[in-house]
Formats: structure tokens, sequence, C-alpha cells
């Protein structure tokens, strides 16, 4: 097999067999990890596998051409990112490098004109699909974990609350929600202070579901939603929050972004940014998923936001880090959406379930292999707004959370 040398080097951690096209197995076994063997069906596999790898191996499991004959996913890409480090280091791989770059300054332009189309592809799919795997409220971020097994709900739950917490809610504040996904963040906030909220997304479907249920939970009146570019904005916002929406800027974008938040704050106002994020250096998007799942998406690293936001002059008050809480939230959509693998193929089709698959497996593992993480950047005009020590984010939380606790409450607000 022509990648045999490649993968000889390729697996120090774990235990991988590969049947080629012609029946042949090969075995490459490094230290302590994960077993899998996997069946190239496609002759074709063996120089893509070795030419792009990234994409070919997610190609290949789509469209049955990579099969899982012994293991399960989660094992084959376990031994995947373990050893990623080691194919990056090669000096053949420098060159796919360059041309991924090169490839990705022109996917990551976004202008006004082509970031509802980029939207779409993956937030105008069926509605009924995110309700397989999401928790009743859709929230699809991050959630925020005070316990490793504690259910979705409580996580997600806890995720906004600390966001409210943040954002240093009170009585009349007009609060804008950057990417308000299907409104679940603009309802609770608007749920739980005396505040009117306005969302805006530029899809489609979530514009449409926001909106009925707001109305459905009687919020109409304090949480609106709308169908617009926020670059198209006026006015002002004594808060401003942004969650899983900057992956979608870009970085020629950052600049705009920021400025523009700066334009919409008060004097006296709280952004809070959150967003997936890279711990080391800046790098594009995932090939097969910049190509299948997010296109044009590109993944941050915080000091990317830096100079950006001292450009538009506003304050950073606050940035917290958090690490394994969205391997956490990736693990309990994945199980959910495979315990409903049946509904999906019946919406879809199998390679459809394979490749979501993929993406929520590859997400979870790149989590745990200290690739990425989320941060949350809190920001200000004045350096006096938010106060001087963290202590008001936990009173705040415990506070609400008694009352949050409430299941039937927070479904009913959900649906």
């Amino acid at each position: 097999m022509l990648a045999k040398g490649l993968l000889n080097s390729f697996v120090r951690f774990g235990d991988l067999t590969v049947i080629d096209a012609k029946g042949k197995s090969h075995r490459f076994k490094g230290g302590d990890g994960s077993r899998a063997t996997i069946r190239l069906n496609d002759p074709s596999l063996h120089w893509r596998l070795l030419f792009n790898p990234y994409l070919a191996a997610g190609e290949g499991y789509m469209d049955g051409g990579l099969t899982i004959e012994d293991g399960t996913l989660y094992d084959f890409l376990d031994i995947c990112l373990a050893n990623a480090c080691t194919i990056e280091s090669r000096g053949f791989y420098r060159l796919i490098d360059l041309a991924i770059r090169a490839r990705a300054k022109f996917r990551h332009y976004n202008p006004i004109s082509r970031a509802k189309g980029k939207v779409s592809h993956h937030y105008d799919l069926k509605s009924e699909l995110f309700d397989l795997f999401l928790c009743d409220d859709r929230q699809y971020s991050c959630a925020y974990f005070a316990d490793p097994d504690e259910d979705i709900e409580t996580a997600q739950t806890r995720k906004k609350l600390h966001l409210a917490a943040k954002l240093l809610l009170g009585p009349g504040q007009r609060v804008l929600d950057i990417g308000s996904g299907w409104g679940g963040l603009g309802m609770f906030l608007a749920g739980i202070a005396d505040v009117s909220v306005d969302g805006v997304t530029l899809s489609t479907e979530q514009h449409r579901v926001s909106n009925e249920r707001a109305a459905s939970a009687g919020l109409a009146e304090k949480a609106s939603f709308h169908l617009k570019d926020y670059r198209l904005l006026d006015g002002k916002y004594d808060r401003i929050v942004s969650v899983g929406m900057l992956e979608h800027v870009g970085p020629k974008h950052y600049p705009e972004f920021y400025s523009k938040v700066a334009e919409l704050l008060t004097d006296d106002g709280v952004a809070v940014i959150h967003c997936i994020g890279k711990f080391h250096s800046p790098y594009p998007q995932n090939p097969w998923m910049e190509k299948y799942i997010f296109p044009g998406a590109y993944t941050p690293t915080l000091a990317e936001q830096m100079p950006h936001i001292e450009q538009a002059k506003l304050l950073v008050a606050d940035v917290e880090i958090l690490r394994i809480h969205y391997a956490d939230t990736l693990k309990r959509w994945r199980e959910a959406f495979n315990d409903n693998m049946d509904e999906v193929r019946a919406m879809y089709d199998d390679r459809f379930c394979r490749m979501w698959d993929f993406y929520l497996t590859g997400c979870e593992l790149a989590f745990r292999y200290d690739s990425l993480m989320v941060f949350q950047i809190q920001l200000s005009k004045k350096i006096d707004t938010v106060p001087l020590t963290r202590d008001y984010i936990s009173e705040f939380e415990h506070q609400y959370w008694g009352r949050l606790t409430d299941r039937p409450r927070l479904r009913e607000a959900g649906e």
C-alpha cells in the first residue's frame, strides 16, 4: 500500500489496522491508545489519504469508501487526532498546509452579499433535525457544566445564566443578540429581566422559528428577531451578546465586527462575545469541515481579537476560557444524534447520517486534544462599568438558579 511507510511513522499512539482495497491487512501499532480497524473499499483512497488526509478521510467515510470494521468511528478518529501532530510536522504536508492557507483567504471573505448563503448551508436544514440532538431550547453552542455528569438541559441553562450574569442586566435595558439562533438566549434574557431584546440572524428558518417561539411563550413584545445582517443595524444598545457567531465573521472582517459593536454599544454598555477558539497559532478550518459543514467559517485565536478590540476603542473587562465544556457538550449531542439515527435517515439519507456523525465525533475529539476551546470576552467602553471582582457573577447565578430549575417552566418558555 502506498501510504504504508507514512503510517508506520504516523501511528505513535493507538493501534490501527488498515485493510486496503485489495483485501490486504496492514497493522500500525504505537503506544497506549484506542484500537480500530478500517477497510478502504475505494482504491482511490490510497492516494487521496496520502495527499489530503483530512478531506479524504471524511469523504471516504461519508461515501462508504472507508468503513469501520472493528471498533467505532470514535476510536478511529481518536487515533487520528492523537497522532495529528506527527503528520503535520512532515515536510510534504507543509506544502499542503500552504495550499490550505491560500484557499482559506478567499473562502473567509464574507461581505454582506455572501454571508447569508454561507449561513443557510447549515442553519436552514430541516428544523426537526436539530430537535433530535439539541436540548429543549435548541442551544447550539457550548454548554457550561458545573459537573461533568450534568444533563445537557441543566448545562445549557447554566450557560445562558452565566452570560446573563456577565451582561449585568438591569431594568429597561435594550439588548442586542448578534447571531440569535433559534431565539433561546434572547427569550431567556427577556424572561428573567425587565429588558427588551432584538435578535438578528441570517437564517430564514431560525428567524421563523424564533418569532414563533417568542409569540408562543408570550414574549413577543419583549423579544423580537430579525432576518438582517448585523452590519446594517443602527441605534444604541445597553447590552450586546454574540454566541457562536464570530466563527462566521472571518479574519478580514474583525475590524468591521468590533467597530460595529462599539458603534451600537452605549457609553456605559457591556458586550459579551462567546466564540470557539484555537489554543495555538491561527490556522484555517479543517478542509472537510469547511467544505461540508460550515463553509467559510474560521476558528480564531484569542490573540487575533485583541488588536481589533483596541482599535475599536473597546476595553477588555474580562476573559474566560472554557476548555472541556464543549467536548462534553458534543458528547451529549453525538449520543443523542446516534440514538435518533433512524429519524435522521428518514429526513435525509445514510450519507447525511455518516457526514453528521463524522462532524460531531471529530469536533468532540478536537476539543479533547488541546487544539480547541471556547473564549468569552467581556467588553465595555469605561474602565469602571463592570465590578472590580467576579463576585457579581456567582451572586447573580445563585440569585436566579433556584427559580430556573423549575423544569416545567423552563420547557414552557422554550417551546
